[in-house]
This record gives structure tokens, C-alpha cells and sequence, in this order.
């Protein structure tokens, strides 16, 4: 407005010149002071602005041309500054009232970090009709990482995406009460068990659970580890090289004098820190530890190479020779290809010597070959979020980590058509084999090692129950006598450690060893929550209406003696994800098949 009020200005002065050259034409007229505007303003808005232009314009043009009739040349030519000004007026405030471009700011943003996590991808094991492919075939796994990194993404307020969820690792993270061998003969020993299934009415679910015997830490065979450790510029953060090296730590606390440790670090380049140091030199191991920092690019292949090539110089005949690899994964200079890199540890395993892998840090974890190396090199896999985990794996755990007592563990499960209608394996998607694989003994499968659990869970329908395929109009008939009364037949193959021939056993599973709700194991309704959290994390599309609601409900009554606590941890991670997940609706208090 203050604009407008220039203008009017602008006329009472015309006004003024006027009347003075009316009242005395020969009256010297003084010089008037140069007109000076006030500072711009803002304008008034919308179609107030043009009215007001026009009217004060309207009114100038009027009153310049009463001036310029006057007889006095000294107020003409004032008039005519003012005719100018008066236009220069009306441009600004058309200006003024114009719409104001965004200016661009002074500093931008900082960029946000790229999530650039990678994870191999894997569609669910599908139903099959027992009637066309009556056998199951997989290699055992023993690996608990995802387990770990699912609880990290969740404790950062974040669902995990579905292909870091391996529902047999989240199940297999847990101990279980499972019969040990009687001897040391057999390696490990099998049971199974058999009940209603929690989120299907229609289906049974069967447990094959395997136990592995126990190695005391006096017992334990002398190690020859060789820490290969990432220490280049990705893992400079708190929860990568800083936590690595507590980790580290605590597995050197468990190390005696019967053991040798090298230590290996790669960045740019590869180099020796450590050359090998008896286990109870502990002075010299932490020290070694303490000096480590992070810098540089990553050469991950250089680093593996002479981790192996040192694991060989001190190899100790009938004991445990392992490299044990710590890294986000991030390998980016040297060999990089995927495929390369794990046929370098395939070469090596041959020779002896074996490969773990621990991962650390996020943003930039590369989970998926952190997992195929580990399966490469006959080892095992862990994902290491917080020094807690970091005991378990690596104190806890240990011989269980470091120790394998049996190889090549394959699991191959027939069922019987003319009991099963369908069936389905819970997880283990990257270790399904061909069903010839099971017999040949060239065929890599999963190592167990001192102590270890595996867990396999199916889903599966008896015939006369509804299924979820559609039966064949042509398909032929199971012949009712084969079998009867056998729901499936379990078979196993492994090879001893230093053995090339596989040994076989069998466990026939029958249908009337199906117990009821009341007599199940705390055990087996444990599994089956987890089973149940990790299918849902991934879309849970054979869950029917079974939600996390049901999970909290079925986990809350089989947290059993629960030493460590991890059950009840498992219980606050499923509240977690039931709060994340967008549009989630209240939990009901539906019916389930498994009851407290």
C-alpha cells in the first residue's frame, strides 16, 4: 500500500504547482525538491492492484494535463517530472505484485547415505502334491545370522526386507532340548515330533530336529585360527571395526597354549600383523588388536588369499584350521566378481582348511556373500550387531563355531501318497539339492559342528484334509497298501571329518505319532512361533489370518527355563514388528491350534 500512497502523493504535489501558477502567473516559482520514493513495500493483492493502478494512473494522466494548460513553463516542466515518475511508479508496483521465484539456498543439504545392503534373493519353498513329487531334498544349515541381522533392522525402528528373512536360521538362532547321541559313533542323533499345525486347521506340522554331540573346551582339538580382518576406509564406524576388535578379544580370552593365532589385515592391500602366536600369548594378541585401524579401499581377494596361505604354513594335523574372515563385505578393489571370490574358498577347502565369516556394520553389507563364502569354505556364518552376540558366537558357542563333526549333512525326506496330500519345507530356499544329489557324494552340503541344533520344519496335509492344490481329474491313485500307516521316511547322509564316503540313516515318521495341544513340547511351540515370525516378516502368504498377535501368544507360553533370555528377546522383537508393520490391525483373540 505504501506504493499507492507514493502515487498519491505524487498528485496532491501536481495539484499544488497548479494552484500556485493560477493564483500569480508572474510570481518567480522556486525550485521544488527532487521527488524521492519511500522504500518499496509489498504490493496489495489480487485484483486490488490493478484497481489501484488504474485509478491512481487515471487520476495522473488528469491532472498532468490541467498542469501542462497552465501558462507557466516552470510548472510544466515539474508536471513533466512528475508524468515520468508517476510512471515509473506504476512499473515497480506491477512488479511488486508479480508472483516471487523460490531462491535457491545458500548451501544445500548434505546427501543422505545410500542404503546399498545386498541380499540374495529367494521366493518361498512352493506346496507340492505328494502324488508328483513325493521327495524332499536339502542340505542342513547351521548358520544363525539372519536371525541377528533381523533383530538389528527392527531395533533401528525398520522392517527387515523380506530377503534378509531365512526363516530356518531364525529358527535354528535357538537352543532345544534335543536328545543327545549315545555315543560318538554317530556323530549326531535325530528325533521328530508331530502335531496340529498352528495357523493351518487342515495341516500337521512335522519337526526334524538334530542334535550334534557335545565337546567340551578341554576336549577340543588344537586350533590354528587366522583372524582375517577388514580394516579399510567402509569400516570406520562404531559398530563395525571398534566392535570387531571387542570381539575379537573375547575369542582370544577362550584361546590356550595348545593354539596358534596369525592375524591378516586387508584395506588396499593385504599385509601380516600377527605372525602366529601361541593362544595363551594373549599380551601380544590384544595388543596386535588395539593397533588396528580403518582406511583405504578394499581388497577383499588379496586378503583371503594370504590369510589361506598363512593358514597352510601352520596347519595342524587332526586339528582345527580355519580362517576366520570379519568384514562388512564391501569388497571393491581387486577380485570383486562374486563367482571368483567363492572359488577361491572352494579350492580351499580341500586342503583343510575352513572359513567363517562374521559380519558387522550396515549401510553397506553385503550379507550375500558374507552367507555363500561361509557355505563355501565348510564353515558357518554369524552376524554380529552387539558384543552380546559376539559372546554367544564366539564364547558361548565356540567349539560349536570352530569344530565341525560332521560334513556334507544332507536331509532327504519321502512322504507317503497315500497318507500326505501335500506338503511344504519352512525355509532352507538356498539349500534345496536335486534328488539325485542326496546319493552323490561329490555334492557340497551343510557342516554340524560340536553341540550344534538344526531344526526343519514341513507343513503338511494328510490326505482327507483340504489342501491348497487342486487334485489331478487324471492323476493316478496312490496304492493305499504302501506304507500304511507311515506318514514319511527321514533320511540322512554325512561324511565324517577326513572321510570321502557317506554314511546313511533312516527314521520313519507315522501318522498316529501325532500328539495333541496339551502334550506338545515347549520346545516344538517355540519353533513354531519362530517358524510363524519369519513368514510373516516375509509376506506370510500360507498364514491365512495368523498374526503377530497369534506369534506373541503361541511364543509366551514356550519361553520355557530360558537361561540367556533370548526367548523373551524373541518375544519384545515380535511387539516390534507388529507396531512397524503400516495398517496392521489389532492382534484378535483368534483360535489356535497349539495352546499354551
Amino acid at each position: 500500500m505504501n506504493r499507492v500512497v507514493s502515487l498519491g502523493s505524487l498528485l496532491i504535489a501536481a495539484a499544488v504547482l497548479a494552484a500556485c501558477a493560477a493564483k500569480r502567473e508572474d510570481k518567480v516559482v522556486q525550485p521544488q525538491p527532487q521527488y524521492s520514493p519511500p522504500p518499496p513495500a509489498a504490493a496489495p493483492e489480487g485484483t486490488k492492484v490493478e484497481e489501484t493502478i488504474a485509478n491512481v494512473v487515471t487520476e495522473s494522466q488528469r491532472m498532468h494535463s490541467a498542469v501542462q494548460d497552465s501558462a507557466s513553463p516552470i510548472v510544466a516542466t515539474h508536471a513533466d517530472a512528475i508524468g515520468k515518475q508517476v510512471v515509473r511508479e506504476e512499473a515497480q508496483l506491477r512488479r511488486a505484485s508479480a508472483p516471487i521465484a523460490p531462491v535457491p539456498p545458500m548451501f544445500a543439504p548434505p546427501p543422505q547415505p545410500v542404503d546399498t545392503e545386498r541380499y540374495q534373493h529367494q521366493q518361498d519353498n512352493a506346496v507340492q502334491l505328494a502324488a508328483e513329487q513325493p521327495v524332499s531334498t536339502f542340505s542342513i544349515d547351521v548358520d544363525t545370522g539372519a536371525y541377528a541381522n533381523v533383530r538389528r533392522f527392527l531395533n533401528e525402528g525398520r522392517l527387515p526386507p523380506q530377503d534378509a528373512v531365512r526363516v530356518e536360521e531364525m529358527i535354528n538362532y535357538f537352543d532345544y532340548d534335543y536328545a543327545t547321541p549315545g555315543n560318538r559313533d554317530t556323530p549326531f542323533r535325530v528325533s521328530t515330533e508331530l502335531a496340529a499345525a498352528p495357523w493351518n486347521s487342515q495341516a500337521l506340522l512335522m519337526r526334524i530336529g538334530i542334535k550334534g554331540f557335545e565337546v567340551q573346551a578341554k576336549e577340543r582339538p588344537a586350533a590354528n585360527l587366522v583372524f582375517l580382518i577388514d580394516v579399510s576406509g567402509s569400516m570406520d564406524s562404531p559398530d563395525k571395526l571398534p566392535l570387531l576388535k571387542n570381539a575379537f578379544r573375547l575369542l582370544t580370552d577362550q584361546l590356550t597354549s595348545r593354539d596358534r593365532v596369525s592375524m591378516v589385515v586387508y584395506a588396499g592391500s593385504s599385509g601380516v600383523v600377527l605372525e602366529p602366536t601361541a593362544g595363551d600369548q594373549k599380551h601380544s594378541i590384544q595388543e596386535a588388536l588395539a593397533r588396528l585401524s580403518a582406511g583405504g579401499s578394499t581388497n577383499g581377494a588379496s586378503g583371503i588369499e594370504r590369510a589361506y596361505q598363512l593358514a597352510h604354513d601352520t596347519f595342524v594335523k587332526g586339528g582345527i584350521n580355519r580362517v576366520v574372515l570379519a568384514t562388512d563385505g564391501d569388497f571393491n578393489v581387486g577380485t570383486v566378481n562374486f563367482e571368483a571370490l567363492v572359488d577361491i574358498v572352494e579350492r580351499e577347502r580341500a586342503t583343510g582348511v575352513e572359513l567363517t565369516t562374521l559380519g558387522f556394520g550396515t549401510g553397506n553389507y553385503n550379507e550375500q556373500l558374507m552367507e555363500r563364502l561361509a557355505d563355501a569354505g565348510n564353515g558357518n556364518y554369524a552376524y554380529i550387531d552387539t558384543l552380546s552376540e559376539a559372546r554367544k558366537v564366539l564364547v558361548s558357542q565356540l567349539s560349536s563355531t570352530l569344530y565341525t563333526i560332521a560334513k556334507d549333512v544332507k536331509i532327504q525326506v519321502e512322504f507317503n501318497p497315500s497318507e500326505v496330500l501335500e506338503y511344504r519345507l519352512i525355509g532352507y530356499e538356498n539349500r534345496m539339492l536335486a534328488r539325485e544329489d542326496f546319493n552323490n557324494d561329490k555334492v557340497d552340503a551343510g557342516e554340524i559342528g560340536a553341540g550344534h541344533r538344526v531344526t526343519a520344519l514341513y507343513e503338511v496335509v494328510p490326505v482327507g484334509s483340504k489342501g491348497r492344490l487342486d487334485p489331478l481329474r487324471y492323476g493316478a491313485k496312490p496304492d493305499q497298501a504302501a506304507g500304511q500307516g507311515e506318514l514319511a521316511n527321514v533320511r540322512l547322509r554325512y561324511k565324517k571329518p577326513g572321510s570321502d564316503s557317506s554314511q546313511l540313516l533312516e527314521y520313519p515318521i507315522r501318522k498316529d505319532a501325532a500328539v495333541a495341544a496339551d502334550k506338545l513340547s515347549t520346545d516344538f511351540r517355540f519353533a513354531a512361533s519362530v517358524a510363524a515370525f519369519g513368514q510373516l516378516l516375509r509376506g506370510g502368504k500360507y498364514l491365512g489370518d495368523f498374526d503377530y498377535g497369534d506369534v506373541t501368544k503361541l511364543a509366551g507360553g514356550a519361553l520355557g527355563e530360558d537361561r540367556d533370555g533370548y526367548r523373551r528377546e524373541f518375544v519384545s522383537l515380535v511387539a516390534l514388528a507388529r507396531s512397524l508393520t503400516p495398517s496392521n490391525a489389532p492382534a484378535g483373540d483368534k483360535m489356535s491350534q497349539i495352546s499354551e
